[in-house]
């Protein structure tokens, strides 16, 4: 094997394991939320650390691999793929240490666990963590026709986003003491939103490094299209 493989191998070694630490991250922030437990939110910030350190190596790794071999076609794109996934899968982590602050620093949270689940966002969680497995996947196998999996997930995330909203707006009209408390589930929905957004731009990011198919902005010139 020739070294420049060795490499990429290792490269994508490190891709998988900095995956497998932002789902761990993701799961153990859902739990946390989902029961109020504060002592696993604290764990989650306590890694959140070790997220962006990942983040930082494997970003020199890449650079350093550019600069040593000036890799073309399905290499180039490989590494370029794994630069914008890591950036990805750094900002998911930073989601996910954002909820486990919600916990710890949302008045009365554990006062409204009901309201979680009326807002159905252990289904939100589920979706979007489906999704970056499906991603993870995806390159494991070097599949792109999950793809279409993924964003079909996203659509279901985008739906049971705005049912929140709107079961969210009622409970305002219902209870307008949890006004503030309320607001701040909003913002709570909106990373869990973005989280499905980040995974479906992983998969883009797949499609390009094994297809060479650019998904980027075609979404929103086809809903032009359709105005």
């Amino acid at each position: 094997m020739k070294h420049t493989e060795t490499e990429l191998l290792e490269l994508k070694k490190a891709i998988s394991d900095m995956w497998s630490l932002v789902q761990s991250q993701l799961e153990k922030a859902k739990t946390s939320l989902l029961t109020g437990d504060e002592e696993l939110a604290r764990v989650v910030m306590s890694r959140e650390k070790r997220v962006n350190a990942f983040e930082l190596k494997i970003d020199s790794d890449c650079e350093n691999y550019i600069a040593l071999y000036s890799p073309v076609a399905i290499d180039l794109r490989f590494v370029l793929s794994v630069l914008k996934i890591n950036k990805t899968l750094e900002r998911i982590g930073d989601f996910a240490d954002g909820i486990a602050r919600f916990v710890l620093e949302t008045d009365g949270h554990n006062q409204h666990l009901q309201l979680l689940k009326e807002l159905k966002i252990e289904e939100m969680f589920n979706c979007v963590l489906e999704m970056l497995e499906k991603d993870k996947l995806a390159l494991e196998e070097e599949n792109t026709a999950l793809a279409g999996v993924v964003f079909t997930i996203d659509n279901k995330v985008d739906d049971c986003y705005s049912d929140a909203i709107q079961v969210l707006a009622k409970h305002i009209t219902a209870h307008p003491e949890d006004v503030l408390y309320s607001l701040n589930v909003v913002t709570l929905l909106r990373k869990i939103e973005r989280i499905g957004d980040h995974c479906n731009n992983i998969m883009e990011e797949l499609v390009f490094y094994l297809d060479a198919k650019v998904l980027k902005h075609q979404k929103t010139a086809q809903d032009k299209d359709t105005e």
